[in-house]
């Protein structure tokens, strides 16, 4: 289907021109290309504004280097810009665990890499205040979302202030934005200041003490200061905890932090979208496909999720290294089944659709229509996860909804399969309810996920074997993969079926010693994993994991934990992942004796694999995880950041994200 330039948002002047109109009253600027797609956030705050009356015009990857003449193009907006660094952490998006430039940029055409800055946000933001100093500047998208408060970062190595602060911006919109963005744009438009606008849950801003909307009551929660946590590491992982409870409760309190004199002031979020409002963002008439100044360039992320599907928001596993819930919260809004099929159905209508959706899931797979039971127990939960250290009594966990929107969409005529790419939490599939009908339904559900809807391979993450480290990172002990895996293997069986798990792992996690990978390495070789694509662990923004990293304290209990934090220490635990290799031998026989571990050479080396059939696994690529795809440490020297700086998908999830896709992390 060919699109006019009129059915994209504006990017141009000329574009405006063809629409009439001579100001917008929203400019966007975005470190992605633009891609006029639900998954893409630039996108969906742009049509979502659209939809209520707005004027909004996109600028995607401008120029900001030289005269600046891309950010002066559209002239100034009547009520504020809005950046949107993109669906990735810019820093993730760009650099590997190891600091190494990156193969491509996921989200710019061709992959290339000179498309945007390091931290988007700050550079696009003092542009502008250069500019235009009297226009508003508002912040959004994950990179922002995630810096909205004191905050470790990786790549400069240091304890870095709320983004405002080094940005000069006025307002953080946190969180999935089109809710506050809408209430802001209309808040503007009577005529109120933006420095006024201090009551718009799911927003942040800076003031002095004195002019704290309310004053500070019982009902606020003080962080530690930015002060005293540059001062002690343990201030800032006990501002952790309260921090990740507050984005995890449906009544938060508002959170403040002093920094510089002044108070950075969080309000809480809004609830989570209904299906009737979430369905309405999705049926908003994206093109679906990249703008027209793209024609004949490959854009690697929309590549990935062209003719994917998200049926849900929101993620309740609550993992320690993952930063979905601190953006999407914990609690799952679903579409409805039709708003789902009117989306496939645009699908099918693609020119070059074969038949095959690539994913029909969401930031996990088998959530769709989960929530408590009682929704006054959820109300006064804190939990970070509903699932973790066990499975919460009031959790439904009911799959029966997720099998009626499978099998509706593998109905319609057109439809040759329907692939689920999204990861598989295998411990809710194990789960023993106390309602048989529930565990008939994992059970079937788990047959026809195997079934019907793996293309060879079938991803789960068990993340590592070592149920201390797995503890620390908020996973199901490893005998539950054991379990799960017996049932794949068993299925297969009986559909004579050749299909393979696509296992997860990740090293150099907090309180992950060598010890822990050498008993790994040992644990994989007895199920005849070869493993060809894993992660070293690598800190980001807003996750307990990067605080007990940074701080050497878990934040919960305010233990110290141990982190390998040298390329030495890192590189001496991802060894034990490619044991199997001639070259790493030597290192790893090594290794054992300096542990006191001599006895797993023998286990590793002389004892024959217990199947005839091997299993490498590849293609690990998560956006909102940060997957680091082992092949980038095979790029050459050339390649490497000359500077040493930041991380990897969420990833996967095909990063995370990481690309953004599926979890639409704007």
């Amino acid at each position: 289907m060919e699109y006019r330039l009129s059915d994209f948002l504006p990017t141009t002047r000329k574009e405006m021109e063809l629409r009439g109109w001579e100001e917008v009253d929203v400019i966007l600027f975005s470190a992605d290309a633009y891609v006029d797609h639900p998954s893409f956030g630039a996108a969906v705050i742009g049509r979502t504004l659209e939809a209520a009356g707005y004027r909004v015009a996109i600028v995607p990857q401008p120029d900001w280097h030289g005269d600046y003449r891309d950010f002066k193009k559209l002239g100034r907006p009547r009520l504020f810009f809005g950046i949107a660094p993109g669906c990735m952490d810019s820093m993730v998006n760009k650099y590997t665990a190891n600091r190494r430039l990156r193969s491509e940029d996921a989200y710019s055409p061709d992959g290339r890499h000179d498309m945007r800055p390091e931290y988007p946000t700050i550079v696009y933001s003092k542009i502008l205040r250069q500019l235009y100093p009297d226009v508003p500047i508002v912040l959004g998208g994950i990179e922002a979302s995630l810096r909205r408060l004191t905050h470790y970062d990786y790549w400069q190595d240091s304890l870095r202030k709320c983004i405002l602060c080094d940005s000069g911006a006025d307002m953080i919109i946190y969180g999935m934005g089109e809710k506050p963005m809408l209430e802001l744009c209309r808040r503007m438009d009577e005529g109120m200041p933006i420095g006024q606008i201090q009551d718009i849950p799911q927003t942040v801003y800076m003031v002095r003490k004195e002019n704290i909307p309310g004053g500070i009551t019982d009902d606020d929660f003080v962080l530690n200061s930015h002060e005293s946590c540059l001062r002690d590491k343990k201030a800032q992982a006990e501002n952790f905890r309260h921090i990740e409870e507050e984005s995890n409760m449906m009544h938060a309190r508002r959170l403040l932090q002093q920094v510089d004199g002044r108070f950075v002031v969080v309000n809480p979020p809004y609830p989570p979208m209904t299906t009737e409002e979430l369905d309405a963002s999705f049926d908003l008439p994206y093109t679906r496909v990249p703008h027209p100044k793209y024609k004949n360039k490959r854009i690697p992320a929309y590549e990935m999720i062209k003719f994917s599907v998200n049926i849900h928001r929101g993620c309740f596993g609550g993992c320690a290294f993952c930063t979905i819930s601190a953006h999407q919260g914990k609690f799952i809004t679903c579409r409805s089944k039709e708003s789902i099929l009117k989306e496939v159905k645009k699908v099918m209508e693609m020119p070059d659709f074969k038949g095959y959706l690539s994913d029909l899931g969401g930031p996990s797979a088998n959530m769709y229509g989960m929530a408590g039971r009682n929704r006054n127990i959820c109300e006064k939960c804190k939990r970070p996860s509903c699932i973790n250290p066990q499975i919460c009594p009031n959790l439904n966990t009911d799959h029966r909804p997720l099998l009626d929107i499978y099998r509706a969409v593998d109905a319609l005529p057109g439809i040759k399969k329907s692939f689920i790419g999204s990861g598989v939490r295998y411990d809710l599939l194990l789960h023993k309810s106390k309602d048989e009908e529930i565990n008939r339904a994992a059970a079937e559900y788990t047959r026809e996920l195997i079934c019907h809807h793996v293309s060879g391979r079938l991803k789960v993450a068990p993340e590592h074997t070592c149920d201390n480290v797995l503890r620390l990172m908020r996973k199901p002990s490893f005998s539950q993969f054991h379990e799960f895996k017996r049932i794949f293997d068993r299925i297969n069986r009986e559909d004579g079926l050749n299909q393979q798990i696509i296992p997860y792992f990740i090293s150099s996690h907090p309180g992950c010693r060598e010890e822990d990978m050498a008993e790994l390495a040992v644990t994989t070789k007895r199920l005849d994993f070869h493993l060809e694509q894993v992660q070293d662990f690598t800190p980001t923004p807003m996750t307990v994991s990067t605080e007990a990293w940074y701080t050497g304290y878990d934040p919960y209990t305010l233990e110290p934990v141990f982190s390998a934090k040298t390329q030495k220490e890192k590189l001496a635990q991802r060894q034990y992942f490619f044991w199997y290799k001639p070259e790493e031998r030597r290192n790893i026989e090594a290794s054992l004796r300096r542990i006191g571990r001599p006895d797993l050479i023998r286990e590793l080396w002389s004892q024959p694999a217990r199947s005839n059939d091997r299993n490498t696994y590849n293609g690990r690529n998560n956006s909102y995880e940060g997957r680091n795809d082992i092949k980038e440490r095979k790029k050459s020297k050339t390649e490497r950041n000359p500077h040493g700086d930041y991380r990897a998908k969420h990833n996967t999830q095909k990063q995370n994200g990481r690309n953004g896709r599926r979890n639409r992390d704007y």
